[in-house]
């Protein structure tokens, strides 16, 4: 694998302070890009969260992670042989760091060189057919010899096919749960095989974290940003690989599919993707032909490292500004730009307000940046 490229890195305090920011409740991806973009830093918006959460409407103190909390998961990463990559980083992942609202840090076990292919994720049923298993691993070992990547996500059946014939030439597992956590665990000398032998292990989630259902969705989301496009094999109706497709489309990705028949509830979801737009699978040459124009374009710098833009000047909100933001709140999600407009405040305040909510976890974001209250 190639190495990764030299660029701008976080000072030790500094990924403490990510770690310990991105692992407060109620801060996700998004949330934590809008603290440090208004306060300049992760230490600076550290210091202002118990505030913050109070302005909200929060009826108790914010849990903030010590520094010997983070110390501990960061001991923990160097036991396993694994690191913390910040997003804009170097071994970052190129395509993660450039979706929408990226995991500001992602936890790294193996070979980063693995990220500088272009990459094709491969998702599928659990209870795969044979059929199906036959397929992902012709298509993961061709895409492989190829020179892409494959991502998927260590679940059992299509997952699992994937990654085994994609060993030899670089595959990527997202993981649910925390790196020390692999699911299922019968799939752990697998996850292991993976970091060994030139592959790479990824998760935003804690050391210890075991996972439950609503973490696979953000798995899921991982997976999708990783690649250029992804290919359901096998999926039921309302199956978590519809979920991968569906965020894959978001994200601008394209969405292949590969057929069955309509007697086997298996290929129901995938029958369905087809009939939604997704390219047609029935090989090999099918990806490769709709991917050749997008693996060699170039992707754009990172600019998350970059200076915040400066909100000094502005004044912060005060209760008045408070209740109008939430009185223009409901519980049909709105635009953010929508509510600027709506109660004439600067959109610094809005935002801020807006902080304070989802600190107190009285906001609910959506697709597309709307906000609805709780």
């Amino acid at each position: 694998m190639s190495e990764s490229v030299s660029g701008p890195r976080l000072s030790d305090r500094q990924r403490l302070a990510w770690l310990r920011l991105i692992r407060t409740p109620n801060v996700g991806p998004m949330t934590f890009r809008q603290l440090v973009n208004r306060y300049g830093s992760a230490e600076s918006a550290l210091a202002m969260l118990p505030e913050l959460t109070l302005n909200g409407g929060a009826t108790r103190a914010v849990r903030i992670p010590s520094p010997d909390e983070a110390e501990a998961e960061m001991e923990a990463a160097r036991r396993l042989g694994a690191r913390f990559v910040a997003v804009g980083e170097p071994g970052y992942p190129a395509l993660l760091r450039n979706m929408d609202h990226p995991p500001p840090l992602l936890a790294i076990k193996g070979d980063e060189g693995v990220f500088s292919l272009p990459a094709v994720a491969i998702v599928g049923a659990r209870n795969a057919s044979l059929a199906g298993i036959k397929m992902a691993r012709m298509l993961a070992a061709e895409l492989g010899a190829a020179g892409y990547a494959i991502v998927s996500g260590l679940a059992r059946g299509i997952d699992t096919a994937a990654h085994q014939a994609s060993l030899p030439t670089g595959t990527v597992a997202a993981l649910a749960g925390g790196l020390d956590r692999p699911y299922p665990p019968e799939n752990a000398a697998l996850c292991e095989a993976i970091g060994d032998q030139g592959g790479a292990i990824v998760s935003e989630m804690p050391f210890g974290w075991q996972p439950r259902a609503q973490d696979f969705p953000r798995r899921n989301r991982i997976i999708a940003g990783m690649a250029l496009g992804l290919v359901v094999v096998e999926a039921a109706n309302r199956s978590g690989s519809l979920i991968s497709a569906r965020l894959a489309g978001e994200q601008g990705r394209l969405v292949f599919s590969v057929p069955g028949s309509p007697l086997d509830p298996r290929a129901a979801g995938t029958n369905g993707l087809l009939k939604d737009g997704a390219i047609l699978v029935t090989e090999t040459a099918d990806v490769l032909a709709a991917l050749a124009p997008l693996a060699g374009a170039p992707t754009p710098s990172p600019d998350s490292l970059a200076e915040p833009e400066d909100f000094s000047s502005i004044p912060p909100p005060g209760d008045d500004d408070r209740t109008r933001v939430v009185e223009a709140l409901g519980p049909t999600p709105v635009a953010v730009d929508e509510i600027i407009r709506h109660t004439g405040l600067h959109a610094a305040q809005v935002l801020t307000i807006l902080l304070e909510l989802d600190l107190a976890g009285r906001l609910e974001r959506h697709a597309g940046g709307s906000v609805s209250l709780v």
